[in-house]
């Protein structure tokens, strides 16, 4: 589900999130490569599979919602690009993860002030929700509702956004949420 909510909901409520979100092109120090990158010489655990079936027990996926969710953009990419790795880019899931790591580069591209960037990968990723839509049995996957993912990417390919965002606070920039749900029973 996708909600326009002002409290981004957690999925991972201990783990704590990042000091500060990083931006490229900013001051912001490199997460993994600056010594002071708040996640330098850090190795969070590997990535595991992703599947429709078992998705709330897959941490990355949480973390990364829970990231996107609380505007950290780049680490949110960072973390379904991990996922899309081990899925393969070619699966239905591996094609899903794409189209969520192309909604956290849109917010990327909003935090560098890029608005063809944000177009551009917003509108990607509305077209690889459809895609994905038209594969599956289901308005669900992975907890999300497609339907509302291409919406709420259809709509952040068209927003203005403001220009002036303070260097490396986490931010959300837009006004939805990722909400992952189980399917009814029924």
């Amino acid at each position: 589900m996708v909600e326009t909510l002002n409290a981004a909901p957690r999925l991972l409520p201990p783990v704590e999130l990042p000091s500060y979100t990083f931006v490229p092109g900013s001051l912001t120090p490199h997460p993994f490569r600056h010594p002071e990158g708040h996640s330098f010489k850090k190795k969070g655990p590997t990535a595991k599979l992703l599947s429709d079936e078992a998705w709330a027990d897959n941490r990355s996926f949480l973390l990364a919602i829970d990231l996107f969710n609380s505007g950290y953009y780049w680490e949110a990419h960072e973390e379904f690009d991990k996922l899309l790795r081990v899925s393969g880019p070619e699966s239905l899931v591996g094609r899903f993860l794409k189209g969520l790591f192309k909604l956290a580069a849109a917010g990327m591209k909003v935090r560098e002030n890029s608005i063809h960037g944000v177009r551009r990968h917003a509108a990607s990723s509305g077209e690889v929700f459809a895609d994905v839509a038209a594969e599956v049995d289901s308005d669900r996957f992975c907890g999300l509702k497609l339907t509302m993912l291409q919406f709420a990417a259809d709509r952040a390919a068209q927003l203005t956004y403001r220009q002036e965002l303070p260097e490396g606070d986490p931010i959300r920039v837009f006004p939805f949420v990722l909400r992952p749900e189980p399917m009814p029973l029924g």
